[in-house]
């Protein structure tokens, strides 16, 4: 056995029993190095502590483990479950991880009488059909045109469908049916909301079908303007069929899994077919897959991805296709068909994904040159010892003290890393006190990195002046991270770009970088994603609050003022949408009050 950091490994195996689990390699201060699942602990874990290992990689970790921890389960699928939750709740240093992307785009029918076409990311309801994943947001949008343009359904929003009096500008350019104003009646637009169900699901030749004998039947009763219009549809969507097929030939559901590794960085692009159309590429890349193979990684996204999304009948992979069956049949009830490129078209498809992963390769490794730059004149510019590779900003955001929110945003790398933006709620100070809510927001933020759990900046930015910049180096020291470096970014005269002057916490002077500075555009970029999310939290919270108001907490407004309010305006969205002068209107409201309530509500 080899040795480690003093873990009695021989002694450890002599209890781990032989059945399917899950395994734990924790090193110094209770750190997960690694989760990984086995048909049988007691071989796998074993094989971890022979003479040699398999990589460098594997080596290093083994050296740091200080304990494994076990967990036994009843069969080999539980046990990959119980993985892929610990992986993506502990996110190991040695684990292969991809972003946990639950927000892939759908087209949604809602279930109303007309049911709406719509974008949709987000949980599901109840009552409605949701028709994807998409690749991305513009494919959704791509396709929501298309049906537009061939089955007219409505895209409007419900506030406005129930309120229209008149067709709007997408009936007049033949996009909508204007179900609104009754232009058509419920059979007629189910009719077209089942041929639209049946395109997204795939079935467009049953499509053509019954637009067909929709044209025949209306040629035969001399309807000849409907039967026209059938005609159109069927040339439309024959056309955008003849454009998006990629000589396919078939209805079909496929994901296309092309992996490409260049200079140690390893890209796996998912392309999806949709009835028998191409819907477009979603090129990812794996955290910590430093010395890991393309078949690694390629595994590693198959268990991560298909525990979450929906999988079609047919999953395309070039090489380790063995690999990716056994993985899918584990994971899954029903496993698709896993197979290689064959025919024509199948390799056409392979071709596509693994160029395009090939170009976001190509576009990441110019990406990361730009942003190392900038990270380099950001480090010569604040007198750094090493690359601030890790930055956190901080911002405010109120209205004259309501609903104060906080936020902090983290740019690694020199990109952006939304998943670790956090917004903390103000609360329990004097309102508008910018400083006892940076004060607040930092010693929440903070605190856990004090006590270990959370991850250690390279460098902080308070947006703010001096005072601000004061609170932060009071916090830090409090909390014994004061050699974290801090900088403040006061906004210049009317928040333009290129008057920034940056204060610095070891008593520098004042300085103002040039607007050709790449340094400079870093950190616009990331304080004005700071003053962003802080906006968008606290406009929501404001919102929320505002929106909570009822009318039992006014006073004045008693019950019978309350029921002449409801019954005058039918109901409480009435009352909240009406103007003070339509609350005049009602019997017992004066002006006064009028302007209380709609002060309350809004």
């Amino acid at each position: 056995m080899g040795a480690t950091s003093g873990f009695d490994a021989k002694a450890f195996l002599k209890g781990v029993p032989e059945q399917p689990g899950v395994y734990r390699m924790i090193g110094d201060g209770d750190l997960v190095l690694y989760v990984g699942k086995a048909k049988n602990l007691k071989r796998r874990v074993s094989s971890y502590f022979q003479r040699t290992q398999p990589s460098p990689r594997i080596a290093i970790m083994i050296s740091q483990v200080v304990r494994v921890d076990i967990t036994p389960t009843r069969s080999e699928a539980e046990a990959l479950l119980l993985e892929n939750n610990l992986i993506k709740s502990l996110a190991p240093k040695y684990n292969i991880l991809f972003r946990d992307d639950k927000s892939y785009p759908y087209i949604c029918l809602t279930g109303d009488e007309f049911p709406r076409l719509a974008f949709h990311r987000g949980a599901f309801r109840r009552g409605a059909r949701y028709f994807g994943p998409f690749p991305s947001s513009w494919a959704v949008r791509e396709s929501i045109h298309l049906l537009q343009k061939i089955f007219q359904l409505r895209t409007c929003e419900n506030s406005v469908f129930q309120n229209r009096s008149r067709p709007c500008l997408l009936h007049q350019i033949h996009r909508c049916t204007a179900p609104c104003v009754g232009e058509i009646d419920e059979a007629h637009y189910a009719l077209d909301v089942r041929l639209t169900a049946l395109f997204l699901d795939g079935r467009a030749s049953e499509v053509i079908d019954k637009l067909t004998e929709k044209m025949q039947q209306a040629a035969d009763n001399l309807e000849f303007e409907k039967a026209a219009a059938s005609r159109d549809q069927i040339r439309s969507l024959q056309k955008v069929l003849h454009r998006q097929y990629v000589d396919s030939g078939k209805d079909e559901n496929v994901d296309i899994l092309g992996v490409v590794e260049e200079a140690g960085v390893v890209c796996v692009n998912l392309a999806m077919i949709r009835g028998g159309r191409h819907l477009g590429d979603r090129p990812l890349f794996p955290s910590n897959a430093s010395g890991c193979s393309a078949e690694d990684v390629l595994l590693a996204f198959v268990e991560q991805h298909y525990l979450d999304h929906p999988v079609p009948a047919k999953v395309l992979v070039g090489p380790a296709c063995d690999a990716v069956r056994m993985a899918l049949e584990e994971i899954l009830e029903q496993a698709p068909a896993v197979v290689a490129p064959r025919y024509a078209a199948e390799k056409a498809w392979m071709e596509m994904a693994e160029g395009n992963a090939r170009l976001a390769l190509a576009n990441r490794a110019r990406d990361s040159g730009r942003a190392e730059l900038r990270l380099e004149a950001l480090r010569e510019a604040l007198r750094m010892e090493d690359l601030p590779m890790r930055i956190e900003c901080f911002d405010i955001s109120h209205t004259m003290g309501e609903a104060a929110v906080a936020s902090c945003v983290v740019s690694e790398g020199g990109a952006m890393k939304k998943s670790e933006y956090r917004r903390y709620n103000i609360a329990g100070i004097t309102p508008g006190d910018d400083y006892a809510a940076m004060r607040q927001a930092l010693t929440r933020r903070y605190e856990k990195v004090a006590m270990g759990e959370g991850v250690r900046p390279d460098l902080v930015l308070i947006d703010g002046g001096r005072g601000q910049l004061g609170i932060a180096v009071e916090v830090m020291a409090e909390l014994g991270l004061e050699s974290i470096p801090l900088v403040g970014v006061a906004k210049g005269e009317g928040r333009k770009p290129g008057l920034e002057t940056l204060f610095f916490a070891d008593g520098r002077a004042a300085a103002n970088l040039a607007t050709d500075q790449p340094a400079l555009h870093l950190v616009q970029e990331i304080r004005d994603e700071a003053h962003r999310f802080a906006i968008t939290g606290h406009r929501a919270r404001r919102a929320k609050a505002r929106g909570s108001s009822k009318l039992e907490d006014i006073p004045g407004v008693g019950p019978s003022r309350r029921r002449g309010l409801l019954g005058a305006f039918g109901g409480l969205d009435g009352v909240r949408a009406a103007t003070v002068d339509d609350l005049c209107r009602v019997e017992g409201i004066s002006r006064k009050l009028a302007e209380q309530i709609y002060n309350a509500l809004h």
